[in-house]
C-alpha cells in the first residue's frame, strides 16, 4: 500500500513538472491547420519586441514596437514606417499621436492592448523579422510562407515546449 502511494505521489509531482506552464514564450500558432504547429521564442527578460517589414507596395520597412503586460497581454506602442497610404496612415485617431520627422512618420499609441493578434506570412520575396532580446529571426525562414499565424505572448509547460518548435534554434 505504501508503495503504491508513493508511486501515486510520484506520479503526480511528475505530471505537475510537465504540464504546469513554467515559461514565458512568444507563440506563433498555425491558424487553419488540423494540427495546428506552434514555434515559440523564450521571453528572456526583456518584454520589448519589434516586429520589421517590408511593405509590400512601397518596399520600404516599417517597424512595429511592441511590449508584454504583466499579464501577457501585448501593447503596441508605436509604428514607423516612410511612406504614407495604404495600411500606413497619415494621421492620428483618439488615443494616438502621429508625427513627422525628416521624411520619417511615427505613429504611437497611449494604450492600445491585445490578446493576440494574426500574422499573415506572405510568399513574396520581402523581408519579415522578429526582434527581441538583441535576437533577430527571420520569419520567411523560420515558419511557412503562405500561412497565417496566430502570435500572443504565453506561458508554456515543459511537455508544451517538447511539442513545439523553438525558433532559437536549440
Amino acid at each position: 500500500m505504501r508503495k503504491l502511494a508513493v508511486s501515486a505521489a510520484a506520479a503526480g509531482l511528475v505530471a505537475c513538472f510537465l504540464f504546469l506552464p513554467v515559461i514565458d514564450a512568444f507563440t506563433f500558432t498555425e491558424v487553419r491547420a488540423e494540427k495546428p504547429a506552434v514555434h515559440y521564442i523564450p521571453i528572456r527578460g526583456d518584454e520589448e519586441f519589434v516586429i520589421r517589414y517590408t511593405h509590400s507596395i512601397h518596399l520600404s520597412d516599417v517597424l512595429e514596437s511592441y511590449t508584454v503586460t504583466k499579464d501577457r497581454k501585448i501593447r503596441l506602442v508605436k509604428m514607423e514606417y516612410e511612406d504614407l497610404a495604404i495600411g500606413l496612415p497619415g494621421h492620428a485617431e483618439a488615443g494616438e499621436t502621429f508625427t513627422d520627422r525628416n521624411g520619417k512618420y511615427t505613429l504611437e499609441y497611449e494604450d492600445r492592448v491585445l490578446d493576440a493578434f494574426v500574422l499573415y506570412v506572405a510568399d513574396i520575396d520581402t523581408d519579415l523579422e522578429f526582434r527581441h532580446a538583441g535576437r533577430r529571426y527571420d520569419l520567411k525562414q523560420k515558419l511557412e510562407r503562405g500561412k497565417s499565424y496566430r502570435f500572443e505572448a504565453e506561458k508554456l509547460s515543459l511537455f508544451d515546449l517538447m511539442k513545439g518548435m523553438n525558433m532559437n534554434g536549440r
